[in-house]
């Protein structure tokens, strides 16, 4: 009886061995290489699987995703002979498990050193200028070799990044002196292309004042002449017109005095007697040492003596009774004598000059028509002759 429970015993032992060998589970995003008495056999995708119970083992279980391996900093000497630090990170994913298993032993370690010698390989072609500023090229030429060298291990690489380039501390010191040369430079540049441009606009704005401010003299002036030819021209108008005035005024003296000598009718006594009062303002003056009687004296002193009652006659103070034949004397007409002759103010050539500048292409100003044209029109309104 004990027998036989020990082997019912050994007997389930043996068949949960035998299933547990013979079911396996594949996980998402993996891959199982499965051999067969030593050889491959096949690879098993995700899910429940069955094997062949101590036939068959799982030989090793891939990763398919893309997967990120950051190599660490590979000295690198550059063609001018420096030496640097250069850190790699590579982007690849597993495309076939057999050749990733059996296609190379490591294939992490295959990859960084194929990453190396690239690198060393693309680097010693450029300097350091080069490296520092072509990291697209250096990326690009990495990624084609790597991808093109483990296609056979069953791998493809996505992208290929330049971590990080470290030159040795004396060449960054001598990139951060000439760095901050540079800048110094550029900002002594700025400085003096800033100085530059202000000293320019402020020439410009002297120069923008300076025509402005000689427009503004030039217009003054043109003004300014302008102004005092304006008044040079009714100065003088108006000192035509007094003398207009005044040669009028002595025009009608002269022309009433005239008329009052014919209305009185003179006689040759009377002309004598004007005569010898005319005498003492002919005589009259310190340069006169001699003077000489002229030969109408005697004539003048008969033509006096007629005229007191000599001989006879009829004394020119002698008062003519009405009747006696003398004519009556015309009243003498002051009704015009005060008024001016001219046309109103508003009506002169003089009151429609207008200022204008010299430089404006407006025609000349009107010249006043001449004293004679004046005078007879004024005649002619007032009825009387021209004077002479």
């Amino acid at each position: 009886m004990d027998a036989a429970l020990i082997a019912l015993v050994v007997v389930a032992l043996v068949f949960v061995l035998v299933v547990v060998k013979a079911v396996t589970i594949v996980p998402q995003a993996q891959a199982k290489v499965v051999e067969r008495l030593g050889r491959y056999s096949r690879t098993l995708s995700p899910g429940l699987s069955l094997l062949v119970p101590f036939i068959d083992r799982v030989r090793a279980t891939v990763d398919l995703r893309e997967q990120v391996v950051s190599f660490p900093p590979q000295p690198v000497i550059t063609a001018d002979n420096l030496q640097v630090g250069i850190d790699t990170v590579v982007y690849f994913q597993v495309t076939d498990p057999r050749l990733a298993v059996y296609g190379i032993a490591n294939y992490i370690t295959g990859m960084e050193q194929l990453t190396t010698t690239t690198l060393r390989n693309v680097v010693g072609g450029l300097n350091l200028e080069q490296s520092l500023t072509g990291r697209d090229g250096i990326n690009s030429q990495l990624r084609e070799v790597l991808d093109g060298t483990t296609g056979p291990w069953g791998l493809r690489v996505a992208r290929v990044e330049i971590k990080a380039i470290e030159p040795p501390p004396s060449i960054r010191d001598s990139m951060e002196k000439q760095l901050r040369a540079d800048r110094d430079k550029r900002a002594i540049i700025l400085t003096a292309e800033g100085q530059r441009q202000a000293a320019i606009t402020s020439a410009e704005g002297q120069k923008a004042a300076a025509i402005l401010s000689a427009e503004g003299e030039k217009q003054a002036a043109i003004l300014q002449a302008e102004a005092e030819r304006q008044s040079r021209i009714l100065r003088a108008e108006g000192e035509r017109a007094a003398l207009f005035l005044q040669a009028q005024g002595q025009a009608k003296s002269i022309e009433t005095v005239f008329q009052a000598i014919h209305d009185g009718r003179p006689d040759q006594g009377l002309l004598a007697y004007q005569y010898l009062q005319t005498l003492p303002q002919i005589a009259q003056g310190d340069a006169n040492k001699m003077w000489i009687v002229p030969s109408e004296f005697s004539r003048a002193l008969e033509g006096l003596g007629r005229l007191g009652g000599a001989d006879g006659e009829r004394s020119f103070l002698d008062v003519p009774a009405p009747g006696d034949g003398a004519a009556p004397a015309r009243p003498i007409d002051t009704s015009g004598w005060f008024e001016s002759q001219l046309p109103p103010a508003a009506e002169q050539p003089e009151a429609k000059i207008e200022l204008r500048s010299i430089a404006d292409d407006d025609p000349a100003l009107p010249t006043p028509p001449p004293l004679p044209q004046i005078a007879a029109e004024v005649q002619h309104q007032n009825g009387n002759p021209a004077p002479a």
